[in-house]
Parts: structure tokens; C-alpha cells; sequence
């Protein structure tokens, strides 16, 4: 194997940003930048004790692709011979390691043994002093058996020391903010919230790990542990990465991914192979109870339970280590994948059928996803929920957990809010519909097998909704083709409608046709239609299609998109799928053939951009709450305009305001202070993020409109 070669250090201006590369909901692939090296997330920081090395930190580096790690100062403080190594020759020579050095403070420490005996401002200048990366400053740990006063204590005590902590260790050295409070929401939030607005001159932390959980973990209390995520995630700066202190389990990490952690850290690979126990995605294996491999991993290879068992401790505790890691690294990576995927809350659904404690919690946040409280609990679902790309392209398997998926939960909701009863009907009359036409026993695609049933009943009763059943919901025809609705695999008896007319009236009530004669068909293609009234009736259903897209996915009132699509004509694929809209002459869209969604065309991004009258947004300024403002729009600086303009993407750090309902995935429009059109294309972040991160992509731009 090739030697890995040491890393390069960031740009000095980078130093302690963090930028977002891909996202999926909360979860997030993002890359930290530091003096050893720019670290990619969401990753692992494996815990070295200083004088017990399992596996050596240079091996982590060459073998397992390990990026950083963390060891504690404390314990290197109070060891005399280890201190003077590391204030000579720094704590990566003292480790042999070339990547990026995180330390802890002696927190856990003094969690465990009651006390430390070193302080708060000595131990950060002992980190900054031996070249540490990222420190962390010397909390006041929470434990979750404590009561509401000592919590409350030890949050303000935490909060106390930040300032201080932040201005000892000056610019060279990047801070942990740990956040503490205990099983309370609303502490950790007020928790959250302080340590986020901590400075020193214009230093804050870098990263703010959630602290005080190692009980909770230890005792399998993962319910209160999410929720502890969750609330503290509220607060939060979104441009910081979040550290789940102490949590370095694989079957943890699907989860804990999705709802927002970045940064994990453990000793567990080199503990629970002392005790002859392997780490696996979906739980613990005892050695003793195995006779063969039921999985894989290079550190196993050749060898048997039985031969592993007559080995020596020491070596035997070394190979099972080195598969613990390998397997945490490969679950990691895993979760990166199915983060590019949009596939990171099925993998959380598959594992948290591994552990009663995991699933109870699961259900218990399924629980928040369909109704979100009022707290920082719901306020962080809510966003996880909004951050959401509705669309999905490729295959979704059903399951029975499938309709809390986030991405199905803001489609239905964009489907509820947004969709509207089209303002006149084909034969163009205008009024409330007459009828509901609900296809039922139809699988995908449904242009396929129920576009002549649909047309036939709609020439039959012109004042018609025709909708489709799925295993999800009704949805129009018209959006037939978007996934997920139209990507579902599973049995065919899933295409049934329900029988129960209660739960259809209420499928109804959230697309506003209460009270409207139901008539449920199934599909036939044989039916016979007057060509002329066939091909009338299809133009309309095209149009619909296009005028509900952009109502859904682009907030676009639908008066606004029949303004846009009006004369309308199309160029259709092989398979007659719609391939671009015109308007007149001008290309405006393009339907997207993978999910179902639109892409804008330059003449369709002015003028949607013509129809906001509103100004160009800015970070802290009221927004006008209306049911459709509009497409997204993103505002940059005017020093950023040339390059936009020429079709360059939009970078953090040059926005100075983007709309509340913009959707990562979905079109916005970039526009200048003064609202002019500079390109249009696809967001990465929220507009929570573009207010806070200052490196990276924020949105990739299609086309710039440069003059």
C-alpha cells in the first residue's frame, strides 16, 4: 500500500470555517478547515490515550483514512514527561500523527472522579501552547441525575467561562463550546443559545459538542438522548459543525446523522475489543458466542472465532480493535453515501429495528415529525422537515415507516398549502368542480396506464378533479409524474384504495374537495374518445401540470403561472414525457425527467422574477406572509454580480439575504440589492445557513444572465 501523504494545512483565511458540500434534510456532508488538514464530516474522532495505544495514531492515518482524532490534554497536563514532550515538540510529534489533533479538557474527567486540579483558562493556554487544532475549554459537566438548580449552575458556570476561554486561546487555537443542562429541552437550548453568542473581539467556537450524554448512552436512554439533540440543534449557529461528545457506537450514527450531528468521537473501538466484544452497524457481538463470521472485515480475514480465542489478550484485543474501526469507518461512510442519495432516513429506519432503546426512540421522533411541539424540539423538526428536498429521483421502497419520512411530509404539506382546484376546466368554463375522479388499482407510470381513463372522464364531466391513488396519498394527475408518489416499489395490492370512506373524506379535506361527489374507476385504456376533445383535454392536463409544479415547488401563485404558461407549447420526449415549455417563442422551463420537478430557463427566471414586486430580501428583515411569495430569491453583494452574472456559483460570504421559504434543491433566482436578475439555480443551504456560513457553495448556478 502506498504511503498517505501528510496533509496540507488550510488557507489562513479559512482557518475554523466550515462549508456544506451535500445535504440531506439535516444530515450534511461538510469539510472543516484547520491547520493540518481540511477534515470531511460527518466523521469519527477516535480517542488515543497518550499512554495506551491500541492502534497507533500514524497507522489510523495510513490504513483507515482516519482525518482526525482526539486525545485528552488533561491526561497529558498531569503526566509530567508526556507535558514537556508535547510544549517541546508539539502534540502531533507527542502522537505521531500528521492530521488534525482535537483535545478534551479533563471535563469527563472530573465527571468521573468529582474534581480536576488544573483551571478553566490554564488548560486552554496547555492546548494552544502544545499546537493543538481544535481545544475545548473546561465546562462544568451535567449530569442527567442532577437537579434543575445544579443544571441550571452548571450551564451559567460553562457560559461564564467561555469568554475568557475564547480570548486565552486567541487565533491560533479553534475552541469547543460544549453544551450542557441536562434531560431539559429548554436548557440545553438556553444553553445552545449562550454558547453560540460567545465572542472574544470576533472569535467565537468552532464546533459545540453536546455534553453531559455518556450516562444516557451507558444506560440506552436514546429517547431523551435525540431529544437533547434536537433541542440544543434550535439554537444553535447553523454554520458550526455539532459534536456528539462521547458517542462512537455504529448503530447511533444513522440517526444521530439525520437529525444534525457532524462530529462524533470514542474510545469504544479499543474498550469493547478488550472485552472480546465486535462492533457491528446493528448492535454488539460477544466473541465467545460465535463460531463463524456472520460479517466481514480485512482484520478478521483468515482467521476464525475459535483461533482468534486461543490468542493472546493482548494481541487478540489489537486484531478486534482494528475491526471496530474498521467497521465504525465503513458505517461512516455508509452514511455520507446515502446522505448523497437521499437515502440517510431509510438507513436510520433499517437500523433502528436493531435495538428495542433505538427503536422506541425512533418512533418517539416519528412522533415529533407528524405533530412538532412548540418548543426548540419543534422548532428544530420544523426545519429539518423545511431543509427537506421534497423530490427524489430513482426508486423508494415502501415501508412502514415510509410516511414519516421527512421528504413525503413536506411534499404532503407543499401538496395541502399549495395546490389549488385549477381556475377553469378544459372546455373553459370556470367554477367549483362537480365531481372527484379517483383512479384506483393504477401502478406507475400512470401516463401510461391511466392517461385515457383520466381524459375520457374528464370529456365526460369537463368540471372533474381526476386523482390518482397511491400508497401515500391522493394526488392530482397532473403531478403524475413526480417522485416519490410515482417511484414506490412494493407489492402490487399497495395500489388499493382504502375502503374506509372516513379516511378518504379526510384525504380530501387537505386538498380542500370536501363535500364533493366521489367516483372511484379503475384504469381502461379501451375506452373511445374523439381524437380532437382527446388532444384538447391533454393540453390542458399538460398546462395543469406545469402551473401545479410551479405552485408546489417554486411558491408561484397559480394566476401568476397561468400568466406563464399561457399560449403555451412544449417539446415532448420519445416516451411523451414534456422536455421544454414555451412561451410564445422563449424557452421558460424544463420539466425534470428524473423526479418530476422543473428546471427554469433564463426567459423563465426574468420572468418569474418580474412577478415579485417585493424587495430583495435581507438577512433580519421582515418577510410578507403570504401562501405563495414567489420563487426563492437570493440576494448578493454587489461585488459578487460579474462573476454570478457570468454563471459562477453563488459563495457564502457574498449573500446578504435569502428568502424563508427556499427549499435546498428546488429554483431560486439570485438577484442584486436591487432586486435585478443576476442568474437562477439550485440552493445547497437554507437561508439559515447563508446567513451564517462564510465558505463553500450556496447555490449552484444554472445560468447567469449577464449582459
Amino acid at each position: 500500500m502506498a504511503e498517505r501523504p501528510d496533509p496540507v494545512g488550510c488557507r489562513e483565511q479559512d482557518l475554523g470555517l466550515f462549508e456544506i458540500t451535500h445535504r440531506d434534510g439535516s444530515a450534511r456532508i461538510g469539510r472543516l478547515h484547520t491547520k493540518h488538514g481540511v477534515i470531511t464530516t460527518p466523521m469519527l474522532l477516535p480517542v488515543i490515550n497518550p499512554n495506551l495505544r491500541t492502534i497507533e495514531p500514524r497507522e489510523m492515518w495510513e490504513s483507515y483514512g482516519i482525518e482526525a482524532l482526539i486525545t485528552n490534554s488533561y491526561v497529558i497536563w498531569k503526566h509530567e514527561d508526556l507535558r514537556k514532550e508535547a510544549l517541546s515538540n508539539g502534540i502531533h510529534s507527542l502522537l505521531d500523527f500528521p492530521g488534525t489533533v482535537v483535545t478534551d479538557s479533563g471535563t469527563f474527567q472530573s465527571y468521573v472522579y468529582g474534581d480536576v486540579e488544573v483551571g478553566p483558562q490554564e488548560i486552554v493556554s496547555f492546548q494552544r501552547d502544545m499546537g493543538v487544532d481544535i481545544g475545548t475549554m473546561l465546562d462544568e459537566f451535567g449530569r442527567p441525575d442532577m437537579t434543575r438548580e445544579e443544571l441550571e449552575g452548571a450551564v451559567e458556570v460553562t457560559a461564564e467561562r467561555s469568554e475568557p476561554a475564547l480570548e486565552e486561546a486567541g487565533g491560533d487555537l479553534l475552541l469547543n463550546g460544549p453544551i450542557q443542562g441536562g434531560t431539559h429541552p429548554d436548557l440545553r437550548a438556553h444553553a445552545s443559545s449562550l454558547m453560540g453568542d460567545a465572542l472574544s473581539g470576533e472569535q467565537g467556537f468552532c464546533v459545540h459538542p453536546i455534553g453531559g450524554i455518556v450516562p444516557l448512552m451507558e444506560q440506552q436512554r436514546y429517547k431523551e438522548l435525540f431529544e437533547i439533540l434536537l433541542a440544543s440543534k434550535a439554537s444553535l449557529p447553523p454554520g458550526r459543525p455539532v459534536h456528539l461528545f462521547g458517542c462512537g457506537h455504529p448503530i447511533l450514527f444513522p440517526m444521530a446523522i439525520a437529525l444534525g450531528v457532524d462530529l462524533f468521537d470514542s474510545a469504544a473501538y479499543a474498550i469493547f475489543a478488550r472485552d472480546d466484544r465486535l462492533l457491528t452497524p446493528n448492535g454488539t457481538v460477544k466473541l465467545d458466542n460465535l463460531n463463524e463470521w456472520p460479517f466481514h472485515s480485512n482484520a478478521l480475514f483468515g482467521t476464525t472465532p475459535g483461533q482468534l480465542r486461543s490468542m493472546d489478550l493482548d494481541v487478540r484485543s489489537e486484531i478486534l480493535a482494528r475491526h471496530n474501526l474498521e467497521i465504525t469507518q465503513a458505517e461512516l461512510a455508509r452514511c455520507r453515501e446515502a446522505i448523497r442519495t437521499g437515502k440517510i432516513w431509510e438507513l436510520a429506519e433499517q437500523r433502528s429495528h436493531s435495538s428495542p432503546y433505538l427503536r422506541e426512540a425512533f418512533l418517539w421522533v416519528q412522533e415529533q415529525l407528524d405533530n412538532p411541539d412548540h418548543g426548540p424540539v419543534g422548532d428544530s423538526i420544523l426545519r429539518l422537515i423545511a431543509s427537506t428536498d421534497p423530490l427524489r429521483g430513482g426508486g423508494e421502497a415502501l415501508g412502514e415507516d415510509i410516511e414519516y419520512r421527512p421528504h413525503i411530509l413536506h411534499i404532503q404539506a407543499l401538496l395541502a398549502t399549495r395546490w389549488r382546484v385549477p381556475g377553469s376546466w378544459w372546455d373553459s368554463t370556470t367554477g367549483p368542480p362537480k365531481r372527484v375522479v379517483i383512479i384506483q388499482r393504477a401502478s406507475p407510470p400512470w401516463r401510461t396506464t391511466s392517461l385515457r381513463t383520466a381524459i375520457w372522464h374528464l370529456v365526460e364531466e369537463p368540471m372533474s378533479v381526476v386523482l390518482i391513488n397511491t400508497p401515500i396519498g391522493l394526488i392530482p394527475f397532473p403531478l403524475e409524474d413526480v417522485s416519490p408518489w410515482c417511484h414506490l416499489t412494493g407489492p402490487g395490492g399497495m395500489w388499493e384504495l382504502p375502503s374506509d370512506d372516513g379516511e378518504i373524506s379526510e384525504l380530501l379535506h387537505d386538498l380542500g374537495l370536501s363535500g364533493t361527489t366521489v367516483v372511484r374507476v379503475n384504469p381502461d385504456e379501451e375506452v373511445e374518445i374523439d381524437h380532437s376533445l382527446e388532444r384538447k383535454v391533454r393540453e390542458w392536463l399538460d398546462r395543469c401540470s406545469i402551473v401545479d409544479k410551479l405552485s408546489l415547488f417554486c411558491a408561484i401563485h397559480p394566476l401568476d403561472g397561468c400568466k406563464l404558461t399561457d399560449g403555451m407549447r412544449t417539446r415532448k420526449s420519445r416516451t411523451d414525457r414534456i422536455v421544454n415549455v414555451y412561451s410564445g417563442d422563449s424557452h421558460v422551463l424544463s420539466p425534470r425527467l428524473t423526479d418530476g420537478g422543473l428546471s427554469l430557463a433564463t426567459e423563465g427566471a426574468h420572468s418569474t422574477n418580474n412577478m415579485n414586486s417585493t424587495p430583495a430580501p435581507r438577512f433580519g428583515s421582515p418577510e410578507p406572509e403570504e401562501e405563495f411569495p414567489g420563487i426563492p430569491r437570493v440576494c448578493i453583494h454587489d461585488d459578487a454580480v460579474p462573476f454570478v452574472g457570468k454563471g459562477r456559483n453563488v459563495m457564502h460570504g457574498y449573500i446578504l439575504g435569502a428568502d424563508s421559504h427556499l427549499i435546498p434543491g428546488q429554483p431560486c433566482l439570485v438577484v442584486d440589492s436591487g432586486g435585478r436578475l443576476i442568474a437562477h439555480g439550485t440552493p445547497i443551504t437554507t437561508h439559515f445557513e447563508m446567513a451564517s456560513l462564510r465558505k463553500g457553495v450556496a447555490v449552484r448556478v444554472r445560468e447567469g444572465v449577464a449582459n
